[in-house]
């Protein structure tokens, strides 16, 4: 046997290590970002939780240790953006590790209007723009300015399994059969386009070596009323919803040199939702 062969048989998980790394995770405060920051964190990386309520960053970042620390940004704001790269590059230097994890999901602010709000025919134009804005336009901003100063490295979007498939209205019914909502259009338009945004990526950057991937999570249990998570849960293999840690494996492996010939991939983590 080589010693090559050996290498890699004595050390089978130094590939995943991201020690000497610095990764930016943007909306790092939020359900899965937490977790994504914490994953990174325990791999080694030197993580900037990045966020527009920074004293929930600044939460994060503390909850992380002391290679962690927030930075408030707004990532459908160009200037904030390039005032946030030029923090970064004083303080860390440089980025390899982008997480395009913050996005807008929305909300109604009566429960007892969501039913009739979040119907397409009476769905706002300003809250269609406004996940535009973010979920898109975001990503689109933070990797133009952030991911441009990166020479080599990995940057992950994550995306959603409703990027892939169309939502299943029926998981929004209550007991009685009731619509209690309506799962948007500008979340599924938005998750599909970042799909395609991260290939298109994947095959410009390429040549310098910045790996471009995308990272589709499910549904993660977190209070929601009992009828939707039996619904959700029953359309799954695994018959649950996802909890946040379950996500840790897959943006380590993406980050990580692991993954270093994979680019333009979707990587699916939903319990068999999307494989039925």
């Amino acid at each position: 046997m080589n010693s090559a062969s050996e290498t890699l048989i004595s050390t089978p998980l130094s590939e995943f290590s991201c020690e000497g790394k610095t990764a930016v995770v943007t909306g790092g405060p939020g359900l899965i970002g937490k977790a994504l920051c914490r994953a990174l964190y325990e791999a080694g990386a030197e993580v900037i939780v990045a966020d527009l309520d920074i004293e929930a960053a600044d939460e994060t970042a503390r909850k992380c240790g002391a290679r962690a620390w927030a930075l408030q940004v707004d990532i459908s704001s160009k200037a904030s953006l390039e005032a946030a790269l030029e923090t970064i590059q004083s303080k860390s230097g440089k980025i390899d590790i982008l997480v395009n994890n913050a996005a807008i999901n929305d909300k109604f602010e009566n429960p007892a209007l969501a039913g009739e709000q979040s119907k397409f025919e009476r769905y706002p134009l300003e809250m269609w723009q406004a996940s535009l804005n973010v979920n898109l336009t975001g990503m689109f901003l933070a990797c133009q300015i952030l991911g441009s100063s990166m020479t080599s490295g990995s940057i992950i979007n994550v995306a959603s399994t409703y990027g892939m498939v169309a939502p299943d209205q029926s998981l929004y019914k209550n007991e009685q059969g009731e619509q209690q909502f309506y799962k948007s259009p500008s979340y599924p338009a938005t998750k599909g386009a970042v799909l395609n945004f991260t290939r298109y990526l994947a095959a410009y950057w390429g040549e310098k070596g910045v790996r471009v991937n995308t990272l589709s999570p499910g549904g993660v249990e977190a209070g929601q009323d009992a009828f939707f998570v039996r619904n959700y849960s029953q359309k799954t293999m695994l018959g649950r919803m996802a909890q946040p840690s379950d996500y840790k494996g897959a943006i380590v492996f993406l980050a990580s040199d692991a993954s270093a010939y994979v680019t333009g991939a979707n990587i699916v983590v939903d319990g068999g939702w999307t494989a039925w």
